[in-house]
């Protein structure tokens, strides 16, 4: 057991003080709090509006060689460099060579536009050579061409508006019956708006049903689940003011929602069951929402602490798009922990003791048993058995674990392309009238880029004809096309067509061999530099510096954490089984996603067209965002085991007591949070349905698997060995009081 010194002990006092008068100001004056916090809504509301800012995917990569080569080529020909993006023609009743007039009329008014540098008109281009395999932009049949625009800005961050002026360029074409479709980025800006409402409005259902079924009490529903809304609008108003400084992704709000409305539910409830609890033993409403305060709104503040931290260690990919995504699901739960401190208090003030007026059976608090009886209830009886045969329970949570696990093993990492969107999105639609005109790797053409700026007259010919042969040797390569140089001289710039498409595993294994072999090889000997670019080529390097950084978020989130139990709980094993156990639970809903969605394991089904790599951001932002929410369960349960441990000395006993009384509070937040993430699984867009079903077995897993049979079993093995600290590692890690169980002993004794 540690050994707290007496200037610990007040200052452990003075903040369980700090949060029981918090809790008891925000219960006794609830009208000035619940007041405020609607004004501060209002407020946050019309203010963002007016001043928030946009969301978009654009992001860069200074030091990505796709970067430094769009660079270069920006630098030498400016018409061919910028950002490029396809408008997609069909036509089943002619050939659209007859449609010229209208066609040059179009590529004339494309170009008259904002940020246009250029538009290739597909009629004027030259054929393609006798035995080549036809890349476009016009198809054998004249019947499905793409005009090419490139873009001085990256066509997604230009706004809804910019669309208007697309629509009329391009309507004399449809007018003439032909069907016309924005690929690529162009495709992006033409998605509809993303709307969440419908996957907030199942979450919100399930929520309710889980409440009453679980508590009985209509109300005691009811106050989670408003604080939880009120707590993210907020956030997110604050979210969209940030946006107008910096550039978060378009997945980022909704990303926010999700997070922000699990934690805001479950820190509200667990608020809410002390509560109930502090009621039945007697207490008035007030007195029983500052010791709620005081003691579950420690575990709230320490578990949103973790969260925020572990969101924060996104940081370390040195990646802003993902830093900034960290960001913006920590603003939701700063909110979430913000609402469960104050405006939760203030709505059980307002209730009063009329909490279970309103109920669809017996409301129950707690535990089984009543205040003051020896707790024999179910849960009780349950963790006894795990106390009789502790290596069969962590045994059977293992092969579980590992069982799930295994897919796993043969995650590849990617980009999803248009291909696996909806057939009612503009770029899913242009994307499958280039593949089936042009070959699957239409849609992802890689630019080489061979800079000769340093290489002297009499060798560029040589370079050419050498870099010429190698590339078109190349493997995995369909189509390359002549190396043709700059006008300039100094560059010479030719195109790669894979056999594959853009998300495939041959056309990654391509941009890698060019860049790592066929380029440094063409280029050995001589002062030119070779790059491949483009935005199949820009999504390949930033999956590999995604990857490159997981094993070093892993080791920062999970030291993190490590040290956060290791402060609240002062027991080195402690610690060292919530992170392994941690550990194995995200292995497992890892090895879920890969199975549904690489594997295509039930993909079809949740909406996904054929089998998808894994989003390479997705593993990074699943570790920190569930070992954050992990950590809410682990401190929620090993808070009442150590608060049982410290009043008794029974290593085992306290573990049969901590489940008694936190089993149906944790069950019934875990069925909640994965009720919230998987209503995401409806949504269009397939990064989030990935999230929201990773996420959702994650939790799932972590609530059942590893919270009900692994760590009840570990803490039985371990004994009271769980709660040993080396002293002079006790004088060096910080004290925090979890439950703020010692400070209120304490601060009632002065």
């Amino acid at each position: 057991m540690p050994h707290s010194r007496t200037g610990e002990g007040d200052q452990k006092a003075v903040r369980g003080g700090v949060l029981r008068r918090l809790g008891e100001w925000c219960a006794r004056h609830f009208v000035v709090v619940i007041i405020a916090w609607l004004v501060a809504l209002v407020a946050l509301q019309v203010v963002s509006r007016e001043f928030g800012g946009e969301y978009s995917d654009n992001f860069s990569l200074p030091q990505a060689q796709a970067q430094k080569g769009l660079d270069v080529l920006k630098a030498h020909d400016p018409q061919a460099g910028g950002y490029s993006s396809q408008i997609v023609m069909r036509d089943d009743q002619q050939a659209l060579t007859s449609l010229s007039s209208q066609m040059s009329t179009t590529i004339a008014d494309l170009e008259k536009l904002p940020h246009v540098l250029s538009a290739q008109n597909p009629l004027s281009a030259p054929a393609t050579p006798s035995g080549q395999q036809n890349v476009g932009p016009l198809s054998d049949d004249k019947k499905t061409a793409y005009i090419t625009v490139r873009f001085d800005v990256q066509p997604s961050t230009l706004g809804d508006d910019y669309l208007n002026g697309v629509d009329t360029a391009v309507q004399p074409l449809r007018s003439a019956g032909a069907e016309v479709e924005y690929g690529g980025p162009l495709g992006e800006l033409a998605r509809p708006a993303a709307d969440d409402r419908v996957s907030e409005l199942i979450g919100f259902g399930v929520a309710v049903i889980v409440l009453l079924v679980g508590f009985g009490s209509v109300i005691a529903a009811v106050v989670p689940l408003l604080s939880a809304l009120i707590s993210v609008v907020g956030g997110l108003a604050i979210l969209g003011l940030l946006a107008a400084a910096f550039t978060f992704a378009t997945v980022s709000p909704t990303l926010a929602t999700m997070i922000g409305l699990g934690v805001g539910i479950d820190y509200a409830l667990f608020m809410l069951t002390r509560h109930r609890q502090n009621l039945i033993d007697g207490m008035d409403p007030v007195r029983a929402a500052g010791q709620a305060a005081s003691t579950s709104g420690h575990a709230v503040l320490v578990s949103g602490c973790t969260v925020i931290i572990a969101l924060a260690g996104l940081s370390a990919s040195g990646v802003s798009f993902i830093s900034l995504l960290g960001v913006a699901a920590a603003v939701t739960v700063v909110s979430a922990v913000v609402g469960a401190l104050t405006l939760v208090p203030a709505l059980l003030g307002f209730i009063g003791r009329h909490i279970d007026r309103f109920h669809v059976r017996p409301p129950v608090a707690e535990t089984e048993a009543g205040a003051g009886d020896t707790p024999q209830g179910t849960w009780h009886r349950y963790a006894q058995r795990v106390e009789r045969r502790p290596l069969w329970f962590l045994s059977a949570g293992v092969a579980v674990v590992v069982v799930l696990a295994i897919p796993l093993f043969s995650i590849q990492l990617g980009h999803i392309g248009d291909g696996a969107d909806p057939t009612s999105f503009t770029d899913r639609r242009a994307y499958d009238l280039m593949a089936d005109a042009f070959g699957p790797g239409s849609n992802g053409p890689l630019t080489v880029v061979v800079d000769q700026t340093n290489v002297p007259q009499s060798q560029r010919s040589g370079l050419a004809s050498k870099a010429q042969q190698s590339l078109d040797k190349v493997q995995g390569a369909a189509v390359v096309t002549p190396l043709t140089p700059t006008q300039d001289g100094d560059l010479l710039v030719g195109t790669v067509y894979s056999t594959k498409s853009p998300q495939n595993a041959t056309t990654t294994d391509l941009t890698n061999r060019l860049v790592d072999d066929t380029l440094p090889d063409v280029v050995q000997g001589t002062d030119a530099k070779g790059y491949v670019t483009g935005t199949t080529a820009t999504q390949v390097d930033f999956r590999d510096i995604v990857a490159s950084q997981l094993p070093v978020i892993i080791a920062v989130v999970v030291g993190l954490a490590f040290l956060i139990i290791l402060a609240v709980f002062r027991g080195l094993l402690v610690a060292v089984k919530a992170a392994v156990l941690n550990v194995l639970s995200i292995a497992a809903s890892y090895g879920v996603v890969v199975a549904v969605f690489q594997w295509g394991w039930g993909g079809p089904a949740l909406g996904v067209h054929g089998k998808v790599p894994i989003e390479s951001y997705v593993p990074m932002m699943m570790f920190a965002i569930v070992f954050g929410l992990s950590m809410d369960y682990e401190i929620f349960l090993l808070s009442r085991v150590h608060e049982a441990w410290l009043r008794t000395g029974d290593a085992e006993g306290s573990v049969a007591h901590a489940l008694e009384i936190t089993a149906r509070v944790i069950t019934c937040a875990a069925l909640i949070m994965v009720s919230v993430f998987a209503a995401f699984i409806v949504s269009d867009n397939i990064v989030v349905k990935m999230l929201g079903l990773g996420l959702a077995v994650s939790v799932l897993i972590d609530a059942t698997v590893v919270r009900l049979l692994m760590v009840p079993a570990v803490m039985t093995l371990l004994g009271r060995h769980a709660w040993w600290m080396p002293r002079w590692l006790d004088r060096v890690v910080p004290h925090i009081d979890a439950e703020g169980a010692r400070a209120e002993a304490r601060s009632a004794s002065h």
